[in-house]
């Protein structure tokens, strides 16, 4: 029996590693490890389908060490033995350790003296965030890298580099893709290179050739065989993108029907995690300050949303639409951060001052840190007058209110009355 493409199509070294290119491209951490042959346990954490069996494999493949594949829920301590007495004749074996936050004691603690030894480089696998679900024990021994989800333009090479590959890929079969349909599979699949790669291998296998000898695959093709609806079969393929930009101008102009319309696109396109996504953005960056228990539903409403999949997700979807729409909205925290930031990127920075510096350690005083520091608690209000930024921009101000709301009335109000203290102005109210 043929294994899927997507298996036959992992890298064989580091530079067949689709995307990822924060941690296995040129200078980056993991290509340092594999170059200088100073490999370490490590945890790879991110969504489905984005590249953490590919790494593993990669990092094998150019080490040339042994790699295993185990999985931390069904496989057992048995499981683990083999691979330990593997490790201890051959030196060193790599193993992926898929779901790894399901790892229970008695394997952990079997795996742990391996690990200090190096004899195993355990790479574990998780969707799940490992500061919350890897076990200290275990978290302590490794170093943990974020794999991000793969963009369009990745899963698009990848795509053709399984069409073109003869001896692992698709290169035998007479394949012609439609632009279209290439665009929409590396769309639709959300950046899960797995599933994209799956769904072609069903769409060449599943076409019969047409009096050309062609294969010729169609966006209706790709659609069926991804079980996701293009959005529109637009001229240029900007739809997609118009669609996002349409639905959250929709909910930032307060228009309930118009945001509820592209809401259904996108639904309607199976697009769940560019919806969610999308709406914690909103929430934070339109509503704001303006309505922050909105942003505290929205992410609920994600959650039960990601919990029941479609059709269900549909309805607190619709929810956290109409409220987002009719809330009142302030966009003073991202204009106040983006503010901060360009004065960072300008080189407008400049030293902490001394009495706000770390004095917990020996020798500080001598260096003047932390000296004169006075503590708000102590003081009415809870605020006393000294300097917080540093004296190339003590006098900057980043946060402009914005009165559309009753919360940043309020916190419009006792931001002009720490302002009136500075100014001196004792008993203002």
């Amino acid at each position: 029996m043929q294994k899927p493409l997507a298996y036959r199509m992992r890298p064989r070294n580091l530079d067949e590693v689709v995307g990822q290119q924060h941690l296995v491209g040129p200078g980056k951490i993991i290509r340092r490890m594999v170059e200088a042959r100073m490999l370490s346990s490590m945890i790879l954490y991110g969504p489905p389908g984005t590249g953490k069996t590919s790494i593993a494999s990669a990092i094998a493949g150019s080490t040339n060490y042994a790699f295993r594949l185990l999985n931390a829920a069904t496989d057992t301590k048995k499981d683990l033995q083999i691979v330990a007495e593997e490790a201890k004749m051959s030196g060193t074996v790599i193993l992926l350790l898929d779901e790894v936050h399901r790892l229970d004691k008695t394997k952990q603690d079997f795996l742990l003296p391996h690990l200090e030894s190096g004899r195993i480089i355990m790479i574990g696998a998780t969707t799940e965030n490992p500061y919350i679900t890897i076990n200290p024990a275990i978290r302590s021994r490794t170093q943990i890298f974020e794999v991000k989800p793969l963009s369009e333009l990745d899963i698009q090479k990848a795509i053709k580099e399984a069409l073109a590959d003869k001896e692992r890929g698709l290169g035998e079969f007479p394949v012609v893709i439609e632009e279209k349909a290439l665009q929409h599979l590396s769309r639709a699949t959300n950046g899960d290179l797995r599933s994209a790669l799956n769904g072609l291998e069903l769409a060449v296998k599943s076409t019969p050739e047409n009096e050309d000898k062609e294969i010729k695959i169609s966006l209706s093709i790709i659609e069926e065989c991804v079980q996701r609806k293009a959005l529109t079969h637009d001229k240029n393929g900007d739809a997609h993108y118009d669609v996002i930009s349409a639905f959250q101008k929709s909910i930032r102009g307060s228009d309930v029907d118009a945001a509820l319309h592209y809401l259904a696109r996108l639904v309607e396109a199976g697009d769940l995690p560019i919806i969610c996504r999308r709406l914690m953005v909103i929430a934070y960056e339109d509503i704001g300050l303006g309505n922050p228990p909105a942003a505290a539903r929205t992410i609920t409403a994600v959650q039960a949303a990601e919990k029941l999949g479609f059709p269900e997700a549909r309805i607190p979807l619709a929810s956290v639409v109409i409220d987002l729409c009719l809330s009142p909205k302030s966009n003073s925290a991202i204009s106040a951060i983006d503010a901060a930031l360009a004065d960072i990127r300008e080189g407008k920075a400049g030293d902490v001052p001394d009495h706000l510096r770390d004095s917990h350690y020996s020798g500080a005083k001598d260096l003047n840190r932390g000296i004169g520091y006075q503590y708000p608690h102590n003081f009415e209000n809870a605020w006393v007058n000294q300097q917080y930024l540093p004296d190339k921009i003590k006098n900057a101000h980043y946060y402009e209110p914005i009165d559309t709301g009753k919360y940043e009335q309020a916190l419009h109000q006792q931001y002009q009355r720490i302002q009136n203290w500075k100014k001196g102005k004792k008993n203002a109210k």
